[in-house]
């Protein structure tokens, strides 16, 4: 399940228990919705809570960052898991933005936040 917020340029979506490409798609429409009206959205993802992925979710990722990764200015990670954060510095590379990983979701949105 996802849950996901908007606050002007700010997308904010939390993950619980498995992502699966219904949440992913969800997630997508919300960030290209902000793109088309804020312009370069922030984004604070929070991974705390997800229990895992599908495999099409891995591979719309991957598409989508290939696609949009130069129409994001900052993205926040917030996760425990270590590989969760290897693979969100890995997915850094797919995108011309800054990324850094939390595993506290206050530090997270204080760094995503404007300057």
């Amino acid at each position: 399940m996802i849950t996901v917020e908007h606050k002007d340029d700010l997308v904010i979506a939390a993950v619980f228990g498995e992502f699966t490409l219904g949440d992913f798609k969800e997630f997508e429409q919300a960030v290209l919705h902000n793109i088309q009206f804020h312009g370069k959205p922030r984004l604070l993802l929070d991974l705390s809570d997800m229990t895992g992925f599908t495999l099409d979710v891995a591979w719309e990722d991957i598409k989508f960052s290939r696609e949009h990764g130069n129409q994001f200015s900052r993205v926040a990670v917030v996760t425990g898991s270590r590989w969760l954060a290897w693979a969100a510095w890995l997915s850094g590379a797919f995108v011309d933005s800054e990324v850094q990983v939390f595993e506290d979701a206050n530090l997270a949105e204080d760094w995503v936040a404007p300057h």
